[in-house]
């Protein structure tokens, strides 16, 4: 997005964005054939911004809406469809433990879910509740686009508590495993991660985060990172 990248200042590249995000739901998308008001539309993007990296529930999203369960999920086919949010699913093997099935939902750029916020500036998203889910939408992203296309992406987490925040199958006999975190002075993987990659049995296992130092995780399984 060159006008926001080369805007005068943050507040500049802020209403550049607003005002892209109040085009597409007033011009774009209704000239694809949705015809679903702009404001309903745009708070419904707002709501899945305040939920980003959740598992979706259709039905709390529509009693705020007012509108039906049924719409809440055409309206996420929608955005789905065009390129606008992620959909998660939950990795659909044949594991003998209960899982949560809900999918897990990202709009997919950070900048759109700052600014369908109301987050100005780094400032402002450094105090934000949405910081840690951001980055981890980030990371997901961008992941996913390194990938081969073949690639198939999942989450998974047990009601056990067992998680994974990416898994990603290059191929049926190879798995990889990924957990995000955004802390810079505790990046060590969790117990969760450790659980989950032994019930799928996965052998490549990654934690990801914003910082510069590299360690050997299995070096420090249950234990703390130097």
């Amino acid at each position: 997005m060159p006008d926001s990248f080369l805007a005068s200042s943050e507040a500049a590249s802020f209403e550049w964005w607003r005002a892209f995000i109040q085009t597409y739901l007033e011009r774009d998308i209704p000239m694809l054939g949705p015809r679903i008001p702009a404001e309903t539309l745009h708070r419904f993007w707002q709501m899945l911004a305040h939920a980003q990296g959740q598992l979706f529930h259709a039905s709390p999203l529509a009693s705020g809406l007012a509108v039906s369960g049924q719409s809440v999920t055409r309206y996420l086919d929608l955005l789905v469809d065009l390129l606008l949010v992620h959909r998660l699913q939950l990795w659909a093997g044949n594991v003998k433990k209960r899982l949560v099935r809900s999918p897990k939902v990202y709009v997919r750029d950070s900048v759109l879910v700052h600014t369908l916020l109301g987050v100005r500036d780094q400032e402002e998203l450094l105090g934000h509740p949405v910081v840690g889910p951001s980055w981890e939408g980030f990371v997901i992203e961008n992941l996913l686009s390194l990938a081969a296309p073949t690639t198939a992406a999942w989450f998974y987490r047990s009601s056990a508590g067992a998680k994974i925040d990416l898994l990603l199958e290059p191929a049926a006999s190879r798995r990889h495993a990924v957990e995000i975190k955004r802390s810079v002075s505790d990046p060590r993987p969790s117990k969760r991660f450790h659980l989950a990659g032994d019930d799928l049995e996965v052998g490549r296992r990654s934690v990801i985060y914003p910082g510069q130092e590299r360690y050997a995780l299995h070096a420090y399984r249950g234990r703390p990172l130097p």
